[in-house]
């Protein structure tokens, strides 16, 4: 992307950026995956249309949701199950959901739909084929489903309160892409310019799932009460969300994806230095902003979590919310580079949940500063995976010291700094995370502590008498990996979490929290230090409202009347 010629102010470093405890305070932004979606379908002028609907009174059968775009139609094949209560789990091991669904690539036939039919409820224990572009599956949060199917269909809207107190009717406990269980890799479809971008194809299936949802909770309360039964209120509507529920299996993502990371992390970088960098703003555009952070505000203090670690999370960013507002009462928003000032007052006087929050806020009304972005957060990975050989031995060593001078401050002596082994599991291919002091597990470790192997490797290069790097691995192939990885960041500098993952006070959720804001999800709920539960494309519009409502939706609105 051509940089702007007035951009003055630089983007912020690496070491400052990449660290676990920043990462996990990462906030959702106009550069989020959700939010890139819903622009396309607005901006190429995509249709969304319920091409079937045959599920019965006990909420049995299947419907599709088709999107047609310029080029390629995608369709939701959905299918509603009658789940018994003891078997509803949010366990990846479950066997059986509420709904399972795929995302077809076309428009399904019926002979789809009866092979579908024989393997998407099936999930894991069925197979798709490269026809299909995801699998997912979904539970229903039982006292909200059955309270709105009550309200419904005694003729009133359920009540407000219990709404937000939950915020979405089914979540996901999987979304499944890439290849996985016979569906097509993402090498079929990246060419297209809707599927270009990071997990486009997972983006638009949940945001037809919740279009399902919405559809299925309505259709049972009139199949209770056809003649009292009334729909949601359209505002109600859009306060429901499609939950998901995300364990330790998404953590490893970050570390095995180094150049995509960097990716996503410098296009978000880059455009805060650009509006940081603005010399002036208009007075509309001031007052625009101060009406974000209101909203902000409200966003703030509807974030509920039971985790005492998100507890403190949340207290800390309503503190923060109320400084900033306060400090917006007075602060010149139009003049002497305006925004660059606001992000240093927040630097210095807000925690790193209201830094990150403030990030977001200052990218909202810069659209056509920010949006171009989006072009940059693809990666070919293929391209960053080949070692220099020919580099010399002694540059390798300066790249490790620059990159990793955290790692080799650390005391990899002490049990407390290799405290953790990440390996998968045998059962079901999934990443794990076992005490190195308590578990026989070590022999089955993963390369997901690159600090500690840099040491390692650089201990190696101290002393090597080689004088490039082909020679070094040649004598030392167990140093390729950070060889490789040194290498990516020292062209990539956002590529590498500038922390250890291998420690004792290690939160895999950080690292889930960073992917998940670029998904664009909000509310963030750990259930412990593993996994979480998240709300996406809550306040969204539907299909037929895209148009009318632009981008600004992830925000809940002001109450009537505020300015």
């Amino acid at each position: 992307m051509e940089q702007v010629a007035q951009q003055s102010v630089p983007p912020r470093d690496p070491n400052t950026v990449m660290t676990l405890a920043r990462l996990g305070a990462a906030h959702q932004t106009r550069l989020s995956f959700m939010r890139q979606l819903l622009r396309r379908l607005v901006r190429d002028d995509w249709t969304i249309t319920q091409t079937v609907f045959d599920i019965d009174a006990n909420g049995v059968g299947h419907a599709v949701y088709t999107a047609q775009g310029p080029a390629h139609a995608y369709s939701l094949v959905a299918f509603a199950h009658d789940l018994p209560a003891d078997k509803r789990s949010d366990r990846v091991i479950a066997t059986a959901w509420d709904a399972t669904f795929t995302l077809f690539d076309g428009i399904p036939t019926d002979a789809d739909i009866a092979r579908l039919r024989d393997n998407v409820p099936k999930q894991e224990a069925g197979r798709v084929s490269d026809r299909e572009l995801s699998l997912s599956r979904a539970n229903r949060s039982v006292r909200l489903w059955d309270h709105v199917v009550d309200a419904l269909s005694a003729g009133h809207q359920p009540d407000e309160e219990q709404v937000r107190a939950v915020g979405y009717l089914m979540r996901t406990t999987a979304v499944y892409g890439s290849g996985k269980f016979g569906a097509a890799d993402r090498e079929q479809t990246r060419h297209r310019p809707e599927c270009a971008g990071p997990f486009q194809i997972e983006m638009l299936s949940v945001y037809l799932t919740r279009c399902f949802v919405m559809d299925l909770v309505e259709h049972m309360a009139r199949a209770r009460a056809p003649e009292s039964a009334v729909p949601l209120d359209p505002t109600l509507r859009r306060r429901f969300g499609i939950g998901n529920s995300t364990g330790l299996g998404m953590a490893p993502f970050l570390v095995n994806h180094p150049a995509l990371l960097n990716a996503w992390v410098a296009a978000r970088e880059e455009a805060l230095a650009r509006v940081r960098s603005e010399p002036t703003a208009p007075k509309a555009t001031a007052q625009g902003f101060h009406r974000f952070a209101a909203r902000a505000q409200i966003h703030a203090e509807g974030w509920h979590s039971a985790h005492p670690m998100q507890i403190q999370k949340c207290t800390d960013l309503r503190s923060d919310m109320k400084a900033l507002m306060a400090h917006l009462d007075t602060a010149d928003l139009t003049t002497d580079q305006p925004w660059n000032r606001l992000w240093l007052w927040g630097e210095a006087h807000l925690s790193l949940e209201g830094q990150e929050q403030l990030a977001s806020l200052l990218m909202e009304p810069y659209g056509d500063l920010v949006d171009d972005f989006t072009h940059c957060m693809a990666a070919d990975e293929q391209a960053s995976f080949p070692i220099d050989g020919t580099m010399p031995l002694a540059h390798l060593k300066s790249i490790i010291e620059d990159i990793y001078g955290w790692a080799l401050a650390t005391d990899w002596t002490a049990p407390k700094a290799q405290a953790r082994v990440w390996y998968t599991s045998q059962a079901k291919l999934e990443p794990r995370l076992g005490e190195r002091a308590l578990e026989p597990i070590e022999p089955y470790e993963q390369p997901l502590g690159p600090g500690r192997d840099a040491v390692l490797a650089h201990r190696a290069l101290t002393d090597a008498p080689q004088t490039t790097v082909a020679e070094f691995l040649l004598a030392h192939p167990q140093h390729r990996h950070i060889a490789r990885r040194a290498q990516i960041a020292a062209r990539l500098p956002y590529a590498e979490i500038r922390d250890n993952t291998l420690s004792a006070d290690m939160l895999p959720v950080d690292m889930l929290r960073l992917k998940l804001s670029f998904f664009g999800a909000c509310h963030f709920d750990p259930r412990s230090d593993r996994w979480l539960r998240i709300n996406m494309f809550q306040h969204a519009p539907f299909p037929h409202e895209l148009a009318d409502a632009g981008d600004d939706w992830t925000l809940p609105p002001l109450p009537t009347g505020a300015t």
